[in-house]
């Protein structure tokens, strides 16, 4: 059980990575022009690649919290916390992120509504880094708490 949490925790630490990136660009990025905002947005190819360590995320919290639901149900309920919110990432990126990628074919086509779009993608990006803030937070409870029989003290 010790490596699942540490590969829980190792993995939800990944995802922040890109999510606090773009959190942490936002403001640089709001004002650029068109062109400009377009020739930055090339920087995002290959980030697809971070599906991995989501999807990877989700299923280690889902089995740390499935596997310790009897024994440690509070480290339980926090993995299955991060779990959720990991997930609610991925819902912000299908509804929000997702559609401004395709309605830009990612960003190399501008349409007329861009400046909507790019409000989509940034807003939705900072969303999704909030939520998985808040995951990295739960793993972080589900694995640094003390998890005996009892519980007691978690």
């Amino acid at each position: 059980m010790p490596y699942l949490r540490l590969l829980a925790l190792l993995l939800t630490g990944i995802i922040l990575v890109p999510s606090g990136a773009h959190l942490l660009e936002l403001p640089g990025k709001a004002s650029l022009d068109a062109s400009t905002y377009f020739a930055v947005q090339a920087i995002y190819a290959g980030w697809s690649g971070f599906a991995i360590p989501i999807v990877a995320a989700i299923l280690a919290n889902g089995s740390l919290a499935w596997l310790e639901r009897r024994a440690a149900p509070r480290r339980a309920r926090w993995a299955a916390a991060s779990a959720i919110l990991t997930l609610l990432s991925l819902g912000v990126f299908f509804v929000w992120v997702l559609p401004a990628n395709q309605a830009t074919s990612n960003w190399t086509v501008k349409p007329a509504d861009w400046t909507a779009l790019r409000a989509h993608w940034e807003y939705g990006h900072a969303a999704s880094a909030g939520l998985v803030f808040l995951a990295f937070l739960s793993t972080a409870l589900a694995t640094v708490r003390s998890g005996s029989s009892s519980d007691a003290g978690a």
